[in-house]
């Protein structure tokens, strides 16, 4: 059929998880005021998750997965897009309750889409992605952070967030440095603008309630033992804001840092975050993140790579960001 598209579809049953690759058509897609076909979509540490089934992600089944997509308006009764616009999804629990990015056409609420800066590609647009936009997100939360206040740290730096991370934060003035437990990936990583590089095993184990003072923020996607240290370690007045678990959800810290130097937690949440805030987000990322480097940080897939990098996304095998072509 000539309006059938391909897709990435999950099923469940008491055999556990499963993927396979379906033809569709518009009538399997979900309730929406918009429809939309996709151009690209990418893949974040969730998509992994919900890829492999390492985390219940997924919450209706079967599912698209595909946690953000970029495309162009194909059908719109919403009031804010028409045929034509170019648009893009991140979060709003598409790809978890609501069929996502990994397929060819999408069908979802108008209000959760965002229009695609013209300085941005669609390809682009997916290098950033969730990782990209919530790196931003994170950035935005440091806005009291003078340049000159010293060093913000930045961990998980090789992923999707901290690689974005440590190219807008260079950009906009910052000397930023970057943990990991890659060594391997040190050139990539200065190459993206970091000032130095650290050992994660630095601050991957339990530390101190209260520790030196030495980040002037930190930007965080990893959580556990490495937040509670980065929160330690943050100087009198410094922003932490935290975005990610991919050490682990537990945070085994004190209110010391918080009580004696002011410290700020800052909590980032990309899925459910108002319409005005992505769309500033977006704005910012077209003014400050510097495209050579994102294409530098990016590889390409296809659909039918995904499930492979699901695994390798969660083994820390991946680097920056990736685009999927659909």
């Amino acid at each position: 059929m000539s309006d059938s598209f391909r897709a990435l579809r999950l099923n469940k049953n008491d055999d556990g998880q499963s993927h396979e690759f379906v033809e569709l058509t518009e009538n399997d897609l979900m309730e929406g005021d918009v429809t939309i076909t996709v151009s690209h979509s990418t893949l974040n540490y969730k998509d992994g998750l919900a890829l492999t089934g390492a985390s219940p992600v997924v919450r209706v089944w079967p599912m698209i997965p595909g946690i953000d997509f970029a495309g162009t308006v194909e059908k719109s009764s919403h009031a804010d897009f028409k045929e034509g616009d170019d648009v893009i999804l991140n979060g709003w629990g598409v790809g978890e309750t609501h069929f996502g990015g990994y397929a060819g056409k999408a069908r979802v609420k108008g209000d959760w889409l965002v229009k695609r800066p013209a300085a941005i590609s669609a390809a682009q647009s997916m290098a950033i992605g969730t990782a990209g936009y919530t790196a931003m997100l994170c950035v935005m939360a440091l806005a009291d952070t003078s340049t000159d206040a010293g060093e913000i740290l930045v961990t998980g730096a090789a992923g999707g967030v901290g690689s974005v991370a440590l190219a807008l934060l260079s950009k906009m003035g910052y000397q930023a440095v970057a943990s990991t437990g890659r060594k391997e990936e040190e050139a990539y990583l200065t190459s993206l603008g970091a000032a130095r590089v650290i050992d994660r095993n630095s601050l991957s184990e339990k530390g101190r309630p209260l520790d030196k003072e030495q980040w002037a923020g930190v930007v965080d996607a990893v959580g556990s033992h490495t937040l509670a240290n980065a929160i330690a370690q943050t100087k009198y007045g410094g922003t932490v804001a935290a975005c990610g678990l991919a050490q682990g959800p537990d945070l085994p810290a004190t209110v010391m840092p918080f009580i004696l130097r002011g410290v700020t937690l800052a909590g980032i949440d990309s899925v459910m975050a108002p319409r005005e805030k992505r769309e500033a987000a977006w704005a910012q990322l077209a003014e400050h993140l510097d495209l050579d480097k994102l294409d530098a940080m990016s590889s390409q897939a296809t659909l039918d790579d995904l499930p492979a990098l699901g695994e390798k996304i969660l083994a820390g095998q991946t680097r920056g960001r990736l685009i999927v072509t659909l």
